[in-house]
């Protein structure tokens, strides 16, 4: 087998036989889905073992994460925080909690016009903390995509930006 060919799969197998016992239905989607879909699950897996040995849970690594992200002073809104970090403000409210017991940010609740605002901040134990586990966690998973070449990194992150759009587009539409 020529460098960097890869065999067949169960994968193509399934494709393939989909495409003989169901001619004229499309099957080309199942050499993408299904191996999506596989490479999720390990990726999630692998992302929960990983954030477990580091000893951060996710919804918190979520919180520190978003609040570093957004930039000094790192602050954010509550409302903000729950946008950015794509979950509900319920969801926000319960992972704040939990961080602002560990001392990793701080709530500071306040009137904006006629409005009850709270800003979440990360404090510098926070800031540090998640500094750390983000480099350790980014190192992890750089190794995790060390199989393929700089050039086919960026190649596959372009055409899953360009997927992701598309379904994102979609749902919109549906919606």
């Amino acid at each position: 087998m020529p460098t960097g060919e890869i065999e067949r799969d169960d994968v193509d197998e399934i494709q393939a036989a989909w495409a003989r016992e169901q001619p004229g239905v499309p099957v080309a989607s199942i050499g993408v889905i299904t191996r999506i879909w596989r490479i999720a699950r390990l990726l999630d897996d692998d992302r929960r073992s990983t954030m477990r040995r580091l000893g951060m849970d996710v919804p918190t690594r979520n919180v520190l994460s978003t609040l570093r992200r957004a930039g000094a002073p790192y602050s954010l809104t509550a409302s903000e925080l729950a946008r950015r970090a794509g979950v509900t403000p319920a969801a926000v409210s319960q992972w704040v909690a939990r961080a602002e017991a560990d001392g990793l940010v701080t709530r500071r609740r306040h009137t904006v016009g006629d409005t009850r605002q709270v800003d979440v901040s990360l404090t510098e134990r926070g800031r540090e903390r998640i500094d750390g586990v983000v480099a350790e966690l980014l190192r992890h998973e750089d190794d995790l995509v060390a199989g393929l070449d700089p050039d086919e990194v960026e190649q596959l992150s372009a055409s899953l930006r360009t997927f992701l759009a598309s379904l994102t587009a979609r749902k919109a539409r549906s919606s």
